[in-house]
């Protein structure tokens, strides 16, 4: 039986999000599953989200008005909150996409998890850690609207540099690999984005996990034919 895609609730806080992301961060989504709702959240009446008016008229986004009725107080963001819980009852969505580099909504992510969605957080490189550690998957949106790619590996991305990154993946093959010391490389990969929400193999310059494994020159990897030779498996290993 075909796996069914994941429905999910795109909630955009405006204050924190340029416009320059909608379609990436759309299409970023679009591959985890189908997005249902698409919402936008800030106070229209303000001049300084005029730039938005084109971007949520071709994508089809619905803004979500909200005044900012005391000064220092953030409406916005618990008008995305509560519509986030209301959303979540109504048993429409398996899945939230909750856009903003504010840790505010820490909490939000950690309590939607707590009722069995996958949460998935946009946000730009100043987000907050713990925002960041609360979601299933973090994404950056530097990353996603970076025009091309590096060829080679950087010393330092995402504050986890090689020698990070290699320990790792060392330490979850040591716990995963059988008695030959291979594991699977999906396998591989699902650990260490769960311990690594931020993880993101674009953050070095690469596209895929595969690529990317092979470049650090401490893993060898290789490939068998799949069930009833669909498609291929691969595994990963130290040298």
């Amino acid at each position: 039986m075909a796996e069914i895609d994941k429905r999910f609730a795109v909630l955009i806080d405006a204050d924190n999000v340029s416009e320059k992301y909608i379609k990436a961060l759309l299409d970023e989504i679009s591959k985890d599953g189908i997005i249902t709702y698409k919402r936008i959240y800030g106070d229209w009446t303000r001049p300084g989200l005029s730039s938005w008016k084109n971007a949520l008229l071709s994508h089809s986004i619905t803004p979500m008005q909200q005044y900012g009725y005391t000064t220092g107080k953030n409406s916005t963001d618990s008008a995305l909150i509560i519509d986030a819980m209301d959303i979540l009852y109504t048993g429409n969505v398996d899945g939230f996409c909750i856009v903003s580099s504010d840790s505010d909504f820490t909490r939000l992510a950690a309590r939607l998890r707590e009722s069995g969605m996958y949460v998935v957080g946009m946000g730009e490189k100043k987000t907050p850690k713990p925002f960041i550690a609360a979601c299933n998957r973090f994404v950056y949106l530097e990353i996603l609207t970076s025009e091309q790619q590096k060829a080679e590996v950087p010393e330092n991305a995402d504050g986890m540099d090689i020698k990070a990154v290699r320990k790792a993946i060392g330490d979850i093959l040591d716990e995963i690999s059988d008695d030959d010391g291979w594991a699977s490389l999906s396998e591989l990969g699902n650990i260490l984005l769960k311990r690594f929400p931020s993880f993101d193999v674009r953050n070095f310059g690469f596209k895929q996990l595969t690529p990317f494994i092979k470049s650090l020159g401490n893993f060898e990897v290789y490939s068998v034919p799949g069930a009833k030779g669909k498609g291929r498996v691969l595994y990963v290993r130290r040298k």
